[in-house]
């Protein structure tokens, strides 16, 4: 294929990607929390969220008929994490009918409470099923189609649910995230280059073959494409930190404003060999970002050119 014909196509991509956005934007935030609690990992929660997009942008074209677009959102959610699991060899579970009249939950707290627990006590499409009666309030006939059940045992399976969550005491999760001295070294060399604006020096911790990802946004494959594409301008000039985020440590970018500082981006690294192989941003992911800053106490930096969260 030409290049300009590959430019063009991504070009066409990238501009139905934004009406995508467009018409989801309403529900992206609440399909990102589906997300992390159907995974039980914001980390895996965040994955899944951008598979999904990248699936429903590549799938729109085989439905024939009209399109519910938030129920095929979350239906695509929903199997992509069947079958991550089904692959896994994890128990993906049977959703039986009982009889029983179906109760909801007392308060909003008890709720909060059950979401916490979902991923250590049930199988995968238990948790679909609790999340999208419970929490997004789905039609039990919507449910039963997008896990392949029937109504009833969309009720049935809650009730149990509920139940089991009542009676279970909850288990914090643990962090399972060791830092190596050899990764330890590199990110703080990476910091220490990042806020005294030392480009060339941050490069040179940077793998040849390095690949760095700005999740929905942009991918760069090894170190003379982020040298001449992301990093073509210089560094940013904002002051970045290391902070442990959801079990992970991770960097923190932040940026100054009037009242305080405000995030800007989240980064983590792989390091092997005394390099870093592997970059990942969050710059372009709105809601990962908005939990991220809530979770680490910062507001979120929602006006960052070319991005302008605020019109949204």
């Amino acid at each position: 294929m030409s290049q300009p014909t590959t430019h063009t196509l991504q070009a066409q991509a990238n501009d139905l990607r934004q009406k995508f956005e467009e018409e989801i934007r309403d529900y992206s935030e609440g399909l990102w929390n589906y997300c992390r609690y159907l995974t039980g990992s914001p980390w895996d929660g965040e994955d899944l969220y951008q598979e999904t997009m990248l699936k429903v942008l590549g799938g729109l074209y085989t439905r024939w008929h009209p399109t519910n677009l938030k129920s095929y959102v979350f239906r695509i959610a929903t199997n992509t994490w069947i079958d991550l699991c089904r692959k896994e060899k994890r128990t993906l579970g049977v959703l039986s009918e009982e009889s029983d009249a179906f109760e909801e939950f007392s308060d909003s707290l008890e709720l909060e409470e059950a979401l916490q627990q979902l991923d250590e006590l049930f199988t995968p499409r238990q948790t679909a099923v609790f999340l999208l009666l419970e929490v997004f309030r789905f039609q039990a006939d919507e449910i039963a189609s997008i896990v392949k059940t029937t109504p009833g045992a969309v009720y049935a399976s809650v009730r149990r649910m509920r139940h089991k969550i009542q009676t279970t005491k909850h288990q914090s999760i643990k962090s399972n995230y060791n830092a190596s001295p050899q990764r330890s070294k590199i990110i703080q060399a990476y910091l220490k280059a990042f806020n005294h604006g030392d480009l060339e020096g941050m490069l040179s911790l940077i793998s040849d073959q390095a690949h760095y990802e700005a999740s929905l946004g942009f991918l760069e494959v090894n170190k003379d494409e982020i040298r001449n594409g992301s990093l073509a301008f210089g560094l940013p000039g904002h002051h970045a930190i290391q902070c442990e985020l959801w079990g992970k440590h991770v960097i923190v970018v932040l940026a100054e404003s009037d009242q305080s500082q405000l995030v800007h981006d989240i980064q983590y690294q792989e390091v092997e060999n005394n390099k870093i192989v592997y970059h990942r941003s969050f710059f372009f992911r709105k809601e990962f970002i908005v939990a991220a800053s809530k979770e680490l106490g910062y507001k979120p930096q929602l006006n960052k050119p070319p991005l302008n969260w605020e019109e949204k």
